[in-house]
């Protein structure tokens, strides 16, 4: 989203009522919290996919601080 984009958002959020303000933060404070978990959700999927075929590093904290001071 470029910076005009959001300057007109604002400025047109400013021109709203108190209620239709409060309104409409709720429905962007929910929506951006519907994409959140949407990330999340794909970030859990890419990594069962990697579980699932072995190509993540598994072991004790210990071992895996040790392999991180080894790279």
């Amino acid at each position: 989203m470029n910076t005009a984009t959001v300057n007109k958002l604002i400025e047109e959020f400013n021109l709203l009522t108190l209620d239709d303000k409060e309104y409409a933060t709720e429905v962007m404070k929910k929506q951006l919290i519907e994409a959140k978990r949407e990330v999340i959700a794909k970030r859990a999927k890419t990594a069962m996919t990697s579980f699932r075929k072995r190509i993540i590093k598994r072991g004790t904290v210990k071992e895996l601080y040790k392999d991180l001071e080894s790279d």
